[in-house]
Order: structure tokens, then sequence, then C-alpha cells
């Protein structure tokens, strides 16, 4: 080894401070660069953000001038295709612009706000022929993306040879489809995808390089638009409520152009009137040679012409490459997958399969089918799918891979188990969504899951609907206005299979409307009534009450049996409203019922004693008492008010009003529906507008979430065997029991986080509830947010589950590997902390996001430690939210995992450990939004 450099220090003269003692502040490292290293720089940043350096230095101005004078390919707007480009642009500063980039071939992100089409002297704008002229300036311009009509109808006209890059899309779209929305496609144009929307064209020509054309509320000018209709490129067409010709034969020319099209991938047509059985003579014909052969995704969607054989002949010819098939309802038969299962063919990439199809401006349009005419739009009128349980059993028998399946209103189908057989297994499926089949069978549906081996979500919507009150009464089928008289017909057969299609027949008429007002339900059916229905149902009403004695006593000597499906579920617990006269014994209460439907509104308060019916075979409501003693419990009041009260005091007000069959202001329970849900792989479960009131999780042993929205008379929730279930989200549901569902909940095993998310239509106490979860006998750390946005903000719902998880981690590492004391819950500790904390240390958070106010109560621990932290090195300032905006920003912070928190608590752990307080494993956040507890829904897109 040499020997030791000595080290010299530097001898400061003259009070002369060295070079290397300046602070990096004031050093300009950017001029230091070369110029290469700036232009390469350059390739990284916006050209806005480029062009704003020019005036910072001469080098960097040097650096951008060379920058643009090599640079090939230009993007207005930085990569996001659906902004606009920057403002304050004029013909002048567009053209100077461009001049600078001589070698530019690629122009993207030309997307003005607003053009002139015409220059005016003397004032300076940004017009179309200043664009055009600016364009024409760059000799190596090969291609530009606009998404301007009038602009790329000019470049079409003046720069034919100009290729029109990335999707054109026009962006001021509407319906009805505004006048000033033109566009003429010239034979050949340079284009490859075209998408369209509220947009007048005179016709769709020979296009050779078109890839993927869109059109949706197009206007089709011309008498013939397809005459000259040839894209042999193309490989989607999508044309979705078009107003075009309407004689059918000229749509021959559309479909024969299709076959031409080798590669033609996805084909979807939506109210496009062409000639029935055109399709099949084209496919006969053009098969050989490769038409049709290659689709992958199959849509027939209001076409009123369309036969069941033109469906059946594309689904053939396109076996081999088939994924998807959405059905219109009048092709949605029996006979289409009859004659599939005939042809004895294999679909061994098929997933999707869509029955009842109907297009979403369809379902979500105000308009009328006389409107939509008038708007030049295909007269159709949409009937229900008449498929049957047979079908659906051949559905899988053709399909044997099918993954996904939606079906949308199919009033004919009735037993879910029975499309089971021994060679339709369903073995695939993977997630079903129903939707307004309202026959469908409860008990039967929950069968047919069961048997579901690789079942993971399932949609329900508009499903399972509840009778309307008095329909058992006057014996009405629900919501029909079919039906017979109580007094002849046995209430025991009510739920005959034989009945079904009666009951069903009339919601194939049905709104779409998907907040379905409480007061209405019981009158859905009462307006289909025709004039002599009305009066058969009101003379079974007046024979009800003509059996009915002056004391209020009925005659009931037939209908002893109660319905299986009440035999067979003892709901959870009781509701305040109470069942009708049907094979029912009368029971005195001694204060009146307090009712909140719409039945009941013309009750009096005033009346001392009303009469409750209850079964007389003893099918009846249970109270929690007898559930876990199994001792019947005999309630003392009405026993004691029974003996005391004089019988002649018992006189019923008679406001039955006799024209019509519902207006008796019958009390009568909601009819009981219990999904019982049992599979090995459900992960979720999707309810809106359903008549369920009790769910049951008999045995989920994946499942994760559960949604309910909207579903009215939905009370219960029974978790039998669901472990990991870990988001529970009601919204909107009137008469949910919170205090029931909060306790099933917390009652789990703590095996998962679970974040509870509640939308309640009725006022709650708060203070009640909170001690009823802190002070219950609940393994989690809990938390309560009450949130009073209106209308609604998620931005603390959301952003809770990116920090509640990180409190339970820090609990977990320091109980398994810090050994720190894991809180209990016992009998013994609710005994020893009978009052307020209840041995817990709760506190309260209080503040307000985007103007709306918060509050907070929980024991969660370290959660206020980590809140005041400062941020460390791993803060991230990307994320917009901060203290200010939410409850807890961690990633602003930089606690990105449980090991960086600990760093940062560690004093508050230490303090813990010495006073031996543990800690749970798990936690739990309730989430309760305020905005509809006056009973009226806020409208909100995020459910």
């Amino acid at each position: 080894m040499g020997p030791r450099k000595k080290s010299v220090k530097t001898c400061v003269m003259n009070n002369e401070i060295p070079e290397e003692t300046i602070s990096d502040e004031t050093k300009d490292y950017m001029n230091q660069l070369s110029h290469e290293v700036l232009c390469h720089i350059f390739r990284y940043l916006p050209l806005q953000d480029i062009m704003c350096m020019e005036c910072l230095s001469r080098k960097l101005k040097e650096a951008v001038t060379l920058y643009l004078r090599v640079v090939r390919v230009v993007d207005l707007c930085a990569g996001r295709w659906w902004e606009y480009m920057p403002s304050g642009f004029t013909d002048s500063s567009f053209l100077t612009l461009l001049k600078k980039m001589p070698d530019v071939e690629q122009l993207y992100g030309l997307h003005p706000r607003y053009l002139e089409r015409r220059r005016v002297r003397g004032h300076e704008a940004f017009s179309i022929p200043g664009v055009l002229e600016a364009l024409q300036a760059c000799p190596n311009l090969v291609g530009v993306e606009t998404s301007h009509l009038e602009l790329v109808e000019s470049i079409w006209t003046y720069m034919p040879h100009v290729h029109i890059l990335g999707k054109f899309r026009n962006r001021n779209g509407a319906f009805p489809i505004p006048p000033e929305n033109k566009l003429k496609i010239p034979v050949g144009a340079k284009i490859q995808t075209l998408h369209l929307v509220g947009v007048n064209v005179p016709e769709i020509p020979c296009i050779p390089m078109l890839r993927h054309l869109y059109m949706k509320w197009v206007r089709l000018t011309k008498p013939q638009p397809f005459k000259d209709f040839l894209c042999i490129s193309l490989r989607t067409f999508v044309m979705r409520n078009c107003a075009g010709p309407t004689n059918s034969l000229k749509y021959v020319p559309l479909v024969t152009g299709l076959a031409s099209a080798r590669n033609l991938e996805h084909l979807e047509m939506v109210r496009v009137p062409f000639l029935g059985g055109l399709i099949q003579h084209v496919v006969e014909d053009s098969w050989r040679s490769g038409g049709f052969r290659n689709l992958h995704t199959i849509v027939l969607g209001a076409c009123k012409n369309a036969l069941e054989v033109d469906l059946g002949y594309l689904i053939i010819t396109a076996a081999r490459r088939l994924h998807e098939v959405r059905i219109q309802p009048s092709l949605t038969k029996d006979g289409v997958f009859s004659a599939l299962k005939m042809a004895e063919l294999e679909f061994p990439q098929f997933e999707t399969l869509h029955l009842g199809y109907v297009d979403e401006f369809l379902l979500q349009s105000r308009m009328a089918n006389a409107d939509l005419v008038k708007y030049g739009l295909a007269d159709v009128v949409e009937n229900p799918g008449i498929i049957t349980d047979i079908g659906m059993k051949a559905v899988n028998e053709v399909f044997s891979c099918i993954k996904y399946l939606a079906i949308y209103n199919c009033p004919h189908l009735h037993n879910p188990y029975n499309w089971i057989s021994d060679h339709s297994r369903w073995t695939r499926l993977v997630d079903i969504n129903l939707v307004r089949c309202h026959a469908l069978k409860l008990d039967s549906f929950g069968q047919f899951v069961e048997l579901l081996p690789s079942l993971e979500f399932i949609s329900l919507d508009q499903m399972f609907r509840e009778p309307p009150k008095g329909c058992a009464r006057v014996g009405l089928s629900a919501g029909t206005g079919i039906g017979v008289s109580s007094a002849l017909v046995s209430n025991q057969n009510s739920n005959n299979d034989n009945d079904n299609n009666a009951q069903n027949n009339a919601n194939i008429h049905d709104n779409n409307h998907h907040q379905p007002d409480d007061s209405d339900e019981e009158n859905d059916f009462r307006q289909d009534l025709q004039p002599g229905e009305q009066q058969f149902a009101a003379d079974a009403l007046n024979e009800m009450e003509d059996m009915v004695q002056e004391d209020g006593e009925v005659v009931a000597e037939s209908g002893h049996e109660t319905p299986a499906h009440s035999q067979a579920v003892i709901p959870v617990d009781g509701d305040e409203e109470q069942a009708g006269p049907s094979g029912l014994q009368r029971v005195v209460k001694p204060t009146p019922i307090t009712v909140h439907d719409s039945e009941s509104d013309d009750e009096e308060d005033s009346l001392e004693l009303q009469e409750v019916w209850i079964p007389k075979n003893g099918a009846r409501r249970y109270s929690e008492r007898e559930e876990k003693t199994g001792e019947p419990v005999q309630s003392r009041e009405l026993s004691e008010v029974a003996k005391t009260k004089p019988r002649h005091a018992m006189k019923r007000k008679r406001t039955a009003d006799k024209s019509t069959s519902t207006s008796d202001p019958v009390i009568e329970d909601d009819h009981v529906q219990v999904l019982v849900l049992k599979s090995k792989n459900l992960v979720g479960v999707t309810m809106t507008n359903c008549g369920i009131t009790d769910l049951v999780l008999k045995d989920c042993p994946k499942m994760m979430f559960i949604h309910a929205t909207r579903c009215r008379v939905l009370k219960h929730l029974k978790v039998e065997n669901a472990p990991i279930v870990n988001r529970f989200d009601y919204a909107q549901c009137k008469k949910l029991n919170m205090d029931q569902v909060l306790d099933q909940i917390l009652r789990m095993p703590p095996e998962r986080n679970r974040i509870i998310y509640l939308r309640p239509m009725q006022q709650v106490d708060t203070l009640t509830l909170e001690q009823k979860l802190f002070s219950g006998p609940y393994p989690y750390h809990i938390c309560i947010i009450h949130e009073f946005s209106n209308p609604p903000n998620v931005r603390n719902k959301v952003r809770i589950r990116s920090w509640m998880d990180t409190i339970a981690n820090i609990n977990q590492e320091l109980i398994k590997y810090e050994f720190f004391p894991e809180a209990k819950r016992s009998e013994d500790d609710l005994k020893k902390y009978p009052k307020y904390p209840w041995g817990r240390e709760i506190y309260t958070l209080e503040g307000v996001v985007d103007g709306a106010p918060y509050s907070m109560i929980s024991d969660f621990p370290w959660l206020r430690s980590l809140r005041a932290a400062e941020p460390n090195s791993f803060a991230r300032y990307d994320f917009e939210d901060d203290e200010e905006s939410t409850i807890y920003a961690p990633r602003r912070k930089g606690q990105l995992s449980a090991d960086i928190c600990m760093e940062t608590i560690g004093e508050e752990i230490s303090e813990m450990r010495q006073m031996k307080k543990g800690v749970f494993q798990r936690v739990v956040a309730v989430f309760i939004h305020y905005c509809d507890v006056n009973g009226e829904p806020v409208e909100d897109d995020y459910i």
C-alpha cells in the first residue's frame, strides 16, 4: 500500500468564499446542460411546458427551437385525447407554431374548443381556413388527430392525402340529432376508426381503410345511404338507434357489404329494420368465402323484422370464434336454442349471453315510441321474451362454456332449478344478472344457486316483487287484477305453480323507473284493471265485507293451512304490521299500531283498540326471547287487556271504499320472502329494487360483499357461515332493521376487517346506536362515521378503506411479533364496564369535507397520532387528499405500511404496553350517510 494522502484544508483569503460552499440553490443546472440533453428532456414534457421555456433564458430558447425543428410527432393535448387543446390560438399564432416544426409528420390532439367557419378581415380568430393553411405549411405531414366535424370534412376535401389518426369521435353529439351536426364522408377517406354520435350523414360510401365504424343517433339523409357501402377491412360495425330509410329492402347493400368484410369481429345492430330472412340468405351465399366466420360478438336489439333464422345462421357460422351474443326479446324463444341444439355444434370460446336485450337508450329514454318515430327512428314496440324453463335448459346444452348470463324481462321463467339436467350443469357459470323476471320463484332460485359450482356474482334488479297490500283479501294475484274471491277459493292455493303465468303477464308493460314510489306499490295493478275486472274485484270485496260481523269477527272456515314458504322460514324479528284476515284469528292490542305505509294513512290515531290477526295454526312470528328459549311467550299486556276490556268496546272503523279493490286500509304484514344463499364460490350479491325481506347467508365461505339498494321491504340479515364477508352496503332500504343487521355483522367471528355503509331513510338515534355498538360483546375496534353531505359525497367512504386496514395491520403486528396483549370482549368484561366508555378508549373527530360536516366517534388506536404526525420521506404529493379534505390521508403523510406507521407511533406503543392495554386484531367501520333520513331518496350517481 502507498503512503496515505494528507488531507489539505482550504485557506480562506480576503474573505473569499470557495465555489464548493456555494449553496446548491443558486446554481443553474439547466443552463449547464447541453442542447442535446435538453432536447432529450423535452421529449417527456407536454408541448405547452416546452413553449413556456422559450422565455426563461437564451440557451433554453435555442434548445426549444432546435427541438421543434427536428420533432416529428406532436401532441397538443399531452396524451389526454378527451380534453381540448390549449385555448388562445389564432390563425397567425398557430401558423407560426407549425412553421417552427417543418419535419412534423403526425399531429395529435387537434381538438379546438371552437373554430370559426370563415376568416373575417381585420379580426384575429381561430378559423377552419387558418388551420388548413397552417397544416399545409408542414410539407411532411402524414396524419392529424381531431374531433371537429367541419375540420375533418375540410381536411378530406383540401388535403385528401392526410390520414385521420386515432379514433375520430365528434364531441357535440345529442338526441334529437342537432341539425348543425353534418358530415359528408368522401369515397376512399383515409380513416381507420370513425365514431359518430348525433350526426347527419348523407351516406356511408366505400372506405377500404375503415376498420371500426360506430354510429349512434346518426341520420342517414339520402334515400339509399348504403348503395355504395363496401368496407373490406371492417372489424367492428355498430349501428344503434339511427334514423335511416324505412324501406327494409334498402338495407340489402348494407348486409351484403358486411359479408364482404372477411375480418368482421363485432356486429351490433339496434333498431335497424333490415329485411327479415335477409341475413339468412346472405350467410348462405357468403359463408364458404369467409363471410361472418370471424364474428366474436353478435348483438341484435329492436330489429323489428329480424327472424330466428337470421340469428341462428349468424351463430352457427361464427361458432368457432363466438364469444358473446345479445338477443332482443322477440328472438328470445325456446325454438332458437332447440334448433341450435339440433345443429350439434361446439362453441369453445363462448362466454356471455344476454337474453331479452334492450338497449340502454330505450331503457333510460323518457320518450314514447311515437316520439322516437317522429325523429326518424324505426317504429318498434318490444314485447317481453317468451323463453321458458325448457329453453333455458337448452341454453346450457348449446353453450356449455357459458360464464356470464344476463336475463331481462322474461316473465315465463319460473323454476331455475329445472334449468339443470344431466346435460345442462352450468358448471362454468360465474356471473348471473336477472332483471324484471317477476315469475321466478325465490326458493327455486336459491336451490339453483346452490348447485352452481363456479358461481361468484349475483345481481338482482326488480326481482321477487312483494305483492301489493290487500290482494290476499280479495283473492287477486299480485299486481294483475286477475283472481277470484277469497271466500270461494282457499288461501292455501295461492302459491300453486299454475297461476304463475297469470301473475306475470301484467308485468309486460311495466315501467322502467328504478325508484318506484312506495305509495304506488298497491295501486300498480289497479290501473291495469278493465272495467269488468274492477266490478268483479269490487264484488269480491263486498263479499268479504258481508262476511264481517258487527263486532268485527270474520267467518274464516277455509284456508287453515299457511303457504309453504311461511312454514319453512321463521323471520328473525317481528314487524309492526300484521297479517290479513284469511285463516287468521284476532288478538286485541292495547295501543294503536303505527304504520308508515300508504295503506294505513287514513286511519285515525285516536282508536284505543285495534285488531291484529295471527294465524290459527300457530305459524306466527316469534319474538327474540322465544327464539332463544324455545318457549312460547304470551304477551302479558294482550292477555290482560283481553280480560279487562268488554267485548262491545271493540268496534272497528269501517272506511272501505267499495268501488275499488285495494282502498280498504287493511293492516297487513309485508309478504315474507327469504333469500337463502348457499354457495362454495359465491363472492358477492347485489340487489336493487327487490322484494326480499330477509337475507340468509347459510354457507358462503368465499362471500365478500353484499350490496342492497332501494329494497323497500328488506329488513333482516342472518349470517350462519360467511367468515370473510367484509363489505355491506345498504342504501335507501326503507324498512331495514339497522340494529339487527349491525348486531349480526358484529357478532361474526373476527376473521376480517368489515366496513358497513348505511343510507337510512328514517331518523337515527345516534346516541343509542353508539351505546349499543360500543357496549356490546363485539371483539372489534369500532368506528362510527356520521356523514351529512347532501348531495352525497363519497370521498370519506372511499378513503376509509385505505386506512382502516392499516390500523388493523399494526395491531396484528404487535400481537404476533411484539407479544402485545390482545383485547377480549367476554361477558365478564361487559359486567365490569357497565357505563361509558365501556372499557374502550373512545374519542371523537369532527371536520368538514367539501363544505359538508362529518363526525366520527371511535376507539381505533393510533389514529390520532398518525393524523397529527409530520410527513416523512415517503410522502407522496401526487394525491389530492389531506386532512382538510378527508378524515385521514396516509399517502400524504408517507404512512404507506404498518412498519412505517409503527416507527411514527413508537412512543404511544410503549405507553400502552406499560399500561397493559390490549388491542383487537380486527376493526369495523360503520359509515352512516344522512342525506335520505327525511324519507325522500336523494338522486345519486354512485349507487
